[in-house]
C-alpha cells in the first residue's frame, strides 16, 4: 500500500515540476523511417491508456508496472519513475513514450526514438497528446474521432451544472496526509468546470499548485463535498474520512457528500478524464 501511495503522488507531484520544462505533447515527430512504430514502450499508465484508445494497443510491446489499464496491456516491472535504461532497450523498441525527459537522452543515443507525453495541465493538453500518438502510431483519424467524442461528452456534463447562485465548496483528497490540488492543476480545473470553488486555493505548496492542507484548516473550510482520490493507496472511504477527529461535524460528512474515486481514473488525464467530470458534476448536480 505504501509502494502505491508513493506512485500516486510521484505520478502528481513530480508530472506537475515536468510540466514547466516540457510543454504537453513535446517529444518525437513521427520516426525517422517514416513507418509508424510497431514495437511500442510506454513507460506513462496515462500513455497506455490512450494509446489503447485509438487502436493502438497492438503495437504496444510493453507498459510500465503501473499501467493496469485497459487489462491486456502487456504490464511488466519497467518503471516509469526510475527507468532503466538497459531493461528498456533489452525489449528492442522502436518507440518509447515517457512521463518525463530524464533517460531521453540515453535511449537516442541508442537509436530509440521517443516521446515525452508530461502531465497535462488543462483539457486541451489531454486533446494534444492523444493527437500526437494518433500521429505517430498511424491512427490519426482514431485520434481525432476521440478527442471529438471527449469534446462533446465534456460540453454534455458542463451543461448539466446548475447556474447562479453561490457556488459550492470542495475539498479533493489525493492522500491522508492531506495533500489536494489547487485550481491551477488539471484536477483542479475540473473542480471549476464542475461547478465548485476549491478549498486548497490559496494554500502554500512546495510543488506548484499541490499543496498539503492540514487537518484544522479542512474543518475550518468545511467544504459542502469531500472527493477521495484515494481509495486504494491509502483505503479511504466517507466512513474512514469521517472517523477522523473532528471530521464528523464536517457538511461534506453530515450531508452525506463524500464521495469515493478510483484513484486511477483520478490521477490520469487520459479518455476516462470523462468519468471523473461526470462524478463531479453529478455530485453537484446533487447538493
Amino acid at each position: 500500500m505504501q509502494r502505491r501511495r508513493t506512485s500516486l503522488l510521484c505520478a502528481v507531484l513530480v508530472g506537475a515540476a515536468v510540466v514547466t520544462l516540457t510543454p504537453a505533447g513535446a517529444g518525437a515527430a513521427v520516426p525517422r523511417s517514416g513507418d509508424a512504430p510497431q514495437m511500442i514502450i510506454s513507460l506513462s499508465p496515462t500513455a497506455t491508456e490512450m494509446l489503447f484508445a485509438i487502436g493502438a494497443g497492438k503495437q504496444v510491446i510493453a507498459v510500465d508496472d503501473q499501467s493496469n489499464f485497459p487489462e491486456r496491456a502487456p504490464t511488466t516491472d519497467l518503471s516509469g519513475y526510475t527507468p532503466n535504461v538497459e531493461a528498456i532497450a533489452g525489449y528492442a523498441p522502436d518507440l518509447v513514450v515517457l512521463p518525463d525527459g530524464q533517460v531521453k537522452s540515453q535511449l537516442e543515443d541508442l537509436g530509440i526514438e521517443v516521446l515525452v507525453l508530461p502531465a497535462a495541465e488543462r483539457l486541451s493538453d489531454s486533446y494534444a497528446q492523444i493527437r500526437k500518438l494518433g500521429q505517430v502510431t498511424g491512427h490519426q483519424k482514431a485520434a481525432n474521432r476521440l478527442v471529438s467524442e471527449m469534446r462533446a461528452d465534456i460540453a454534455d456534463l458542463s451543461a448539466e451544472v446548475p447556474d447562479g447562485g453561490k457556488r459550492p465548496t470542495a475539498y479533493y483528497e489525493l492522500d491522508d496526509t492531506y495533500f489536494s490540488a489547487d485550481s491551477s492543476t488539471f484536477i483542479g480545473r475540473l473542480l471549476q468546470r464542475g461547478g465548485f470553488d476549491n478549498i486548497a486555493d490559496g494554500a502554500k505548496a512546495e510543488s506548484p499548485g499541490y499543496p498539503q492542507l492540514s487537518s484544522e484548516a479542512i474543518v475550518d473550510a468545511d467544504p459542502d463535498a469531500v472527493f477521495l482520490a484515494d481509495s486504494k493507496c491509502c483505503a479511504q472511504s466517507a466512513a474512514t474520512f469521517g472517523s477522523r477527529p473532528g471530521f464528523d461535524a464536517l457538511t461534506a460528512v453530515t450531508d452525506g457528500d463524500v464521495v469515493t474515486l478510483d484513484d486511477d481514473v483520478a490521477s490520469r488525464w487520459g479518455p476516462r478524464v470523462v468519468e471523473l467530470l461526470r462524478q463531479i458534476v453529478k455530485e453537484r448536480t446533487q447538493l
